[in-house]
């Protein structure tokens, strides 16, 4: 299994409620539709973290693929630049990092 894990911070002109809005309601189901994409989570940075300090990232989105020609297919595809190209709207790529993992389950 290979996972896509991607750390997003929001553009500065956002509020956090603003970009968590986006990315739950109208990117999530744009980058749902890239094909050969077994599993798509968005992990947002809870309310109560926000007061407590500012966090280094907005969020990590986890994507899974069966293997790396799956996902090597995937990102070849329409849709897969159109998520790219909607991420414009509301990530700062200057501050996101994109790690690209093998998947090793410890606990099961």
């Amino acid at each position: 299994m290979v996972k896509l894990i991607y750390c997003i911070n929001r553009k500065s002109e956002l509020s956090v409620e603003e970009f968590h809005r986006y990315w739950r309601e109208t990117h999530g189901p744009i980058a749902a539709r890239i094909p050969g994409v077994r599993r798509y989570v968005q992990c947002h940075v809870t309310p109560a973290f926000y007061t407590a300090r500012t966090p280094e990232y907005d969020g990590a989105a986890e994507l899974w693929f069966d293997d790396m020609e799956a996902f090597a297919a995937a990102v070849r595809t329409p849709e897969a630049r159109e998520a790219a190209e909607d991420e414009k709207q509301f990530i700062d790529h200057s501050r996101s990092v994109l790690i690209l993992t093998e998947e090793h389950a410890v606990i099961e």
